[in-house]
């Protein structure tokens, strides 16, 4: 009893001391937590929190509520940056991604109402870089076997010394609890301060691989390409001469058979450029030129 007593004691003032930089996220139609991130009024949550722009509030640790503005949104990592007009708030220490182990304690904290709220888990798998959906790069998977109840996404996931590991979101759907890493939010958040909105290339495609014919596959090196099932009405890929159809083998003269691999290709310091498009159409290779364009927020 003495060990879960003391466990029991350590997991409380871990809690506790990480509370100060925990906030209430209520934005009218959707409520969620947020993470101070600089005591000059700067709070990190997750995007899908805040889709509406208008009328948020933040409740901070102290009971106080004040209004909140975005600096920008990144849907595709699902981070958005708020400011408050408040000094001296109290942000965590934000771990890096060394020393992280399977099955060390977590807790996912989170303040979807007044009172802070706290789930216990362990860190149950870790892994390499991975692109979401939308195209948004995440330097580590993190997943955690803590409950991200409604109104958790937003808040940290931190370790048994206190120091958050990253943010917690359930707008993901690659498990029970997803955690976006300290290190993808350091570079999300410094280019929202920044500029405002996280610049990233689009296309205006939907596509899957398909296994490209031998003849191809012998000319190319590859044997996999991307079949456009969708061309959107004056995207970049229909002003270009892209159609339903085509089958994409390389942007840029990079090649690409995979959805991952297009999206890797369509950078921020692409947008705006002419790039060469070798595509397959009518089991003959052709070049096309496509100017990319940029994603929406």
């Amino acid at each position: 009893m003495t060990v879960l007593s003391s466990l029991s004691d350590d997991l409380a003032a871990v809690a506790q001391a990480a509370a100060p930089s925990v906030a209430r996220i209520d934005a009218r139609r959707s409520l969620g937590s947020g993470t101070v991130w600089a005591p000059e009024g700067v709070l990190v949550t997750a995007a899908h929190v805040v889709e509406r722009e208008d009328r948020i509030e933040v409740g901070l640790s102290d009971g106080s509520t004040l209004p909140a503005t975005i600096v920008g949104r990144d849907p595709t990592t699902d981070v958005a940056v708020l400011r408050v007009e408040a000094t001296g708030l109290t942000a965590p220490a934000w771990a890096g991604s060394d020393g992280l182990r399977v099955g060390q304690l977590v807790l996912a904290l989170a303040r979807p109402g007044r009172t802070l709220r706290a789930t216990l888990g362990i860190l149950s798998a870790t892994g390499e870089g991975w692109r979401t959906r939308a195209g948004g790069q995440i330097d580590r998977y993190l997943q955690a076997d803590v409950r991200v109840w409604p109104g958790f996404s937003g808040g940290p996931l931190v370790d048994a010394s206190g120091a958050a590991l990253g943010l917690n979101t359930a707008a993901m759907r690659r498990g029970p609890s997803l955690t976006i890493p300290a290190t993808t939010l350091r570079r999300v958040v410094d280019t929202l301060l920044a500029y405002g909105r996280v610049r990233r290339g689009y296309l205006g495609i939907g596509a899957h691989p398909v296994r490209l014919p031998a003849t191809v596959s012998r000319q190319v090196g590859q044997d996999l390409g991307l079949l456009l099932v969708s061309v959107e009405p004056g995207s970049p890929a229909e002003r270009g001469g892209l159609f339903l159809g085509d089958v994409i083998v390389a942007v840029d003269g990079q090649a690409v058979g995979r959805v991952d691999d297009l999206l890797a290709l369509l950078t921020a310091d692409r947008v705006g450029s002419t790039v060469p498009a070798r595509i397959v159409r009518g089991g003959q290779l052709q070049d096309l030129n496509v100017v990319i364009g940029e994603r929406a927020a």
